[in-house]
């Protein structure tokens, strides 16, 4: 083995193993239910999922097209998550439970992201620019929700479950809604308690609370806006003739 060639694979072996201890120590930081590293590496599908998808990636970059998405597809069959290896994924990144996850091949996604079942980050269009979603870090997408699109999702955004977003948001926005819409933004204060993050179904409901303000505003103007009553006649009073 030529020098050049025996360093490549000694880098390969310290990433491979230095990626598997940060997917299970990010498990046991946003999944309560982990209980060992042995659990989560044999029985967890996301961090299969993941793990695959950067044995792809590499090869996808190495311009092994065929492999690539040949381990893509074995991965999808094995985990039910499908991962185009073309998609650039950060580091820390989870899949929660991850059935019917999908990610485009465009799709850019940043460092400690968090997606739980059903996701879909899809791509528009039929040209070979980037057209799928780009997610910054700390993002939370909900279960069922689909990003669809060459749009950001800015750092922290979190968006709910069952929502379809096809317009950027930014940072720090939480969105709900079909189409989605920005019902926080900045000037709401943010923890970043990691805690927080598995908090993707406390969010806020925009009709709900139309709906109680116009109850609101109405009980008000019914209260300020009073007929008064009209008196019945007395039936045994006389009216007056001609």
């Amino acid at each position: 083995m030529l020098p050049r060639q025996r360093e490549r694979c000694q880098t390969l072996e310290v990433d491979v193993f230095h990626g598997i201890r940060e997917q299970i120590q990010t498990v046991f930081k946003h999944d309560p239910a982990a209980k060992s590293g042995l659990e989560v590496l044999l029985c967890y599908p996301g961090v299969h999922a993941i793990l695959l998808h950067r044995f792809a990636n590499r090869l996808y970059r190495w311009r092994w097209f065929v492999l690539a998405r040949l381990l893509s597809h074995v991965s999808r069959l094995v985990t039910g998550i499908e991962i185009h290896p073309g998609a650039t994924i950060g580091r820390r990144f989870f899949i929660d439970h991850g059935m019917g996850v999908v990610i485009g091949e465009t799709s850019v996604i940043g460092d400690d992201v968090l997606l739980y079942q059903g996701v879909t980050l899809g791509g528009t269009g039929h040209g070979r620019e980037r057209r799928h979603p780009m997610l910054g870090n700390h993002v939370v997408v909900g279960s069922g929700a689909k990003v669809l699109g060459n749009i950001e999702l800015g750092e922290w955004v979190k968006v709910g479950a069952g929502s379809v977003v096809v317009k950027s948001v930014p940072a720090h926005a939480t969105v709900v809604g079909i189409p989605g819409r920005v019902v926080a933004v900045k000037g709401v204060s943010v923890s970043h308690d990691e805690w927080q993050m598995l908090e993707h179904g406390e969010l806020p409901d925009p009709v709900g609370q139309t709906l109680a303000n116009l109850n609101e505003r109405l009980s008000l103007i019914e209260a300020e806006v009073k007929v008064p009553d009209t008196p019945e006649p007395d039936v045994g009073t006389t009216l007056p003739s001609g």
